[in-house]
């Protein structure tokens, strides 16, 4: 969708310099699709370019890619708390640059505020150490039963 959907999606790249976890060339390998997929996005591929490569002709327009696709690369040198904390503030921000220039409210968040609320509910179950009755949806119940599983509560 990103590479050949009718809509334009920017999206944003985040890659580390170095590894938390070593493993062979695996880090070289997956910095290098990093790399490629912004330069795929923002060059593309002619239908020049696929012919040249002995496609057959019914699946050049399969393998035509326009680009001019908008991309962000973020590099830094390793995930810490701080660098990691940085980015939190830098899409935060974005969303509040959007939000003033959609003159939106980014902090005006009525459905946090309903989030909140339903939290209010949700805590004495978790927090019970009896099985407590679940009467959520049931996608609620079993990430409540779940959670409780794992923390070692009936």
């Amino acid at each position: 969708m990103i590479h050949q959907g009718t809509r334009l999606i920017p999206c944003d790249f985040i890659a580390f310099a170095h590894a938390l976890t070593p493993l062979g060339r695996h880090h070289d390998m997956l910095l290098a699709n990093v790399f490629a997929q912004t330069e795929a996005l923002a060059f593309g591929k002619t239908p020049e370019q696929v012919k040249a490569e002995g496609t057959p002709d019914w699946l050049v327009p399969h393998r035509v890619f326009v680009g001019n696709r908008p991309s962000n690369t973020i590099l830094a040198d390793r995930l810490t708390p701080e660098t990691l904390g940085k980015l939190v503030a830098l899409y935060e921000h974005s969303v509040c640059t959007q939000g003033v220039i959609w003159n939106i409210n980014s902090f005006d968040q009525w459905g946090v505020e309903l989030g909140k609320a339903l939290a209010q509910a949700i805590i004495p179950q978790l927090e019970n150490p009896a099985a407590p009755k679940l009467e959520h949806d049931s996608s609620t119940n079993n990430l409540i039963r779940r959670y409780r599983k794992m923390k070692g509560s009936p």
